[in-house]
């Protein structure tokens, strides 16, 4: 059974783990790189768990017993609390097409509904079909808003958006 838990200072190994799987599977789906956060320390993980745990700000991993098998989370837009952003989503290969994803989305609306946002927003990898299908399935729609994705300038990102009703 697969189980939602805030990451916290506890659990803060089994996030970089998840994390570091994450960005060496898809590597094109985050701001960030594998090489980068590899060199972070024991105790800049533990600060970052403590940062995404709280009011505007949060990060879930995705259980299957004592690993991780998922990540996904938001943070409120700093001049627009209006809006939420989901950030970080992943899902291991092992478990795709399994429903987590989806568990991941609710669970963001649910935490952005209760802080009062009316609008939840991402970014995608214009070469990054599959999820722009997934999130097409979860209501979301593409904005026309773009930007060029931070670590390869010659690719685009795409904004998509959905009122959290």
């Amino acid at each position: 059974m697969i189980i939602l838990k805030p990451i916290t200072a506890q659990n803060a190994s089994i996030f970089r783990a998840a994390r570091l799987r994450a960005l060496q599977d898809t590597p094109l789906a985050f701001g960030s790189t594998y090489a980068k956060e590899s060199l972070l320390t024991d105790a800049d993980w533990v600060q970052r768990a403590a940062q995404w745990n709280g009011e505007k700000k949060i990060l879930y991993l995705a259980m299957d017993g004592d690993s991780a098998c998922g990540i996904g989370g938001s943070s409120l837009h700093e001049g627009d609390a209006a809006r939420a952003h989901v950030i970080s989503m992943w899902t291991a290969p092992s478990h795709r097409r399994q429903g987590i994803g989806r568990m991941l989305v609710n669970e963001i609306l649910g935490w952005a509904r209760l802080r009062g946002a009316r609008t939840l927003q991402l970014m995608v990898t214009s070469s990054n079909e599959p999820a722009i299908a997934f999130y097409q399935r979860l209501e979301f729609m593409l904005t026309g808003r773009t930007e060029p994705y931070p670590n390869d300038p010659a690719l685009i990102e795409y904004e998509m958006s959905r009122p959290i009703d």
